[in-house]
């Protein structure tokens, strides 16, 4: 096997004992360094303010970004007993998903899709699958991932629509930073062969790390095969002057197993 007695950092959280099995599965020595926390982030007051404000000023589309997001949102308005008359909104709006994750999760809902982002599910995708829509002066409300989307607000807003998002959960460092302080110094030792990233957040993160260890991590990436989930991830890694060796295509965890591999 390619993977055979290499040393594969994994950063994954949510998924990461699954990805850190594979990765041994496939031969290789795993090691677990889980760089991302996810938050509640949740103010039922302010959902069920925008809720029933959407009977006096309807919005014109609702962007759903993510599955876990889209679960959470609903679970509040369930407890607000307010999900009704969020479904019945958006019967009259435009509803655009960013990919199979949110899909699956208005279905169970019963909520109609009108547009999909395409593979691979980015920023630009959804700006695309809803670039006809008239949006000057409208509202759109945005269900938002682990960060607020900056790209994707200015994009909306510079075409007149008034953005609001729903936070509901969010990004953080996670809890014991130990195993990531561990893999900046194997990092900088040259005891991994690759790493792997599967959210923008983790690189940040990781870099975040390093520099209150005071230690650099840009080079001893640089020095490595950096495997990215996607383009999102990747774009992360570009920006902090990191060179990705392998992508993902599509963003799937089997295609960037299967892709690190061929790179191994």
């Amino acid at each position: 096997m390619a993977m055979q007695g290499k040393r594969v950092a994994v950063l994954e959280s949510r998924l990461g004992r699954e990805l850190t099995e594979l990765v041994a599965g496939r031969g290789a020595e795993a090691f677990h360094a889980p760089a991302l926390a996810e938050l509640p982030d949740l103010d039922r007051d302010r959902i069920a303010e925008l809720v029933r404000s959407l009977e006096a000023r309807p919005a014109r589309v609702f962007v759903f970004q993510t599955g876990v997001g889209t679960r959470a949102l609903f679970a509040a308005t369930d407890a607000l007993l307010l999900t009704e008359k969020l479904i019945s909104f958006t019967k009259s709006a435009l509803v655009a998903v960013r990919g199979p994750k949110p899909t699956g999760a208005l279905r169970q809902r019963g909520v109609r899709i009108d547009r999909s982002a395409a593979d691979p599910f980015t920023t630009r995708e959804i700006l695309k699958c809803i670039e006809d829509v008239p949006l000057k002066g409208e509202r759109v409300i945005v269900q938002r991932h682990g960060s607020a989307n900056r790209e994707l607000d200015a994009a909306l807003e510079a075409r007149g629509a008034e953005v609001i998002e729903i936070p509901t959960y969010r990004w953080s460092l996670p809890q014991d930073t130990a195993p990531l302080a561990e893999l900046v110094g194997k990092l900088e030792r040259g005891e991994m062969d690759a790493v792997l990233f599967t959210n923008a957040e983790q690189v940040r993160n990781l870099f975040l790390i390093s520099k209150q260890l005071n230690k650099d991590v840009q080079g001893p990436l640089n020095r490595t095969l950096v495997a990215s989930i996607g383009p999102v991830a990747s774009a992360a890694l570009r920006e902090a002057g990191v060179k990705v060796g392998v992508e993902a295509s599509p963003p799937k965890l089997g295609a960037l197993l299967s892709s690190l591999e061929g790179a191994l």
